[in-house]
């Protein structure tokens, strides 16, 4: 036997079924295996890991994190065991608990948490700042989590009212040739929020707030010459907005109120005369206390592992505009 190669018993407490730790049919125990390089053998409540020194001291350590993630009362999902891996493996130095652990919404029966290091981060951020700037590609959580967050301080009464805006690029200056309302003619443009809301609230509870002015949700240029108080605003898809359309929106906010601007800088639909609000508002607000930038990348992307990779691929082929940093890494 070589003398890199090394065996671990791990003894898992009696309180936690192995179940819950290896999975139905040790479908998590499959998942350990194919993401290192080792054996893992269960026997009672004892597990076995052998392998290369380095490979078993990294599995050895997933193990203890995730009896110390059920022994938190936390439940092992493919989903976040596959964050909780990679976690392990990229040797961030958040505990898994810290990050799953702590809900940022809770209503319905229903729980939202964080679920990589950098959605923590965010969240964590949202909860200090007053205004809050979250680049990132799709599938990062970025609006999600923001809403989530606000809708808790709706209905625990921190602030008086929600706002969710976002520009409606597409529509131009036919917007106003759509027949119907106002809100059927952007309707299409703000549909992913109305989603959330759905899921988060349920429609009767949505449509009432909307009907009572609790919740509002319109596009950007209606929000010019308002003084928004005791409020949370959120300003989705801001990599669309002009820079005077961004210093609109900003000065906005009025006494008692927070806001989350969320956006892609590698998803740009203006114009190519125009520069985007979002970028140029990174450099303006730098150093500004209460204002806070959050850069979520690829290992932040929860929707299909194909996508983490499909937004790698894009960001080695893509020259950034202009030779503007995107701001992947970024912290201002």
């Amino acid at each position: 036997m070589s003398s890199d190669f090394t065996e671990v018993k791990i003894v898992v407490p009696s309180s936690q079924p192995m179940v819950s730790l290896l999975g139905r049919e040790d479908r998590f125990l499959r998942m350990v295996e194919e993401a290192f390089n080792c054996r893992v053998i269960a026997r009672g409540n004892e597990i076995d890991i052998r392998g290369k020194a380095k490979e078993t001291e990294v599995c050895t350590r997933l193990f203890e994190e995730l009896i110390e993630f059920l022994e938190e009362d936390l439940v092992i999902t493919p989903e976040n065991l596959s964050q909780i891996i990679d976690m392990v493996k990229n040797g961030k130095d958040v505990k898994p608990t810290e990050v799953f652990k702590e809900a940022v919404f809770s209503a319905r029966g229903k729980l939202i948490r964080p679920k990589t290091v950098g959605q923590k981060r965010y969240v964590d951020m949202i909860r200090k700042s007053t205004i809050v700037f979250s680049i990132g590609p799709a599938g990062t959580g970025k609006t999600y989590l923001a809403l989530a967050y606000a809708v808790q301080c709706l209905l625990d009464r921190r602030v008086n009212r929600l706002v969710l805006t976002r520009p409606a690029v597409e529509a131009g200056e036919k917007l106003g040739f759509l027949p119907g309302d106002i809100y059927q003619k952007v309707d299409p443009y703000l549909r992913p929020l109305y989603d959330a809301l759905y899921e988060m609230l349920g429609a009767q509870k949505f449509h009432q707030m909307m009907d009572q002015g609790i919740i509002e949700v319109a596009p950007l240029a209606f929000m010019r010459g308002r003084t928004l108080n005791d409020s949370f605003i959120i300003l989705d898809e801001a990599q669309n907005t002009s820079p005077e359309q961004m210093k609109m929106f900003l000065t906005r906010m009025g006494f008692g109120s927070r806001a989350v601007i969320t956006g892609d800088v590698t998803q740009v639909d203006l114009p190519k005369e125009l520069r985007s609000g979002l970028l140029v508002v990174r450099k303006i607000l730098s150093g500004i206390e209460g204002v806070s930038f959050v850069y979520l990348d690829a290992s932040d992307v929860v929707r299909h592992k194909i996508v983490q990779q499909i937004v790698e691929a894009y960001k080695e082929f893509e020259s950034p505009p202009n030779g503007e940093d995107t701001g992947g890494n970024e912290n201002l």
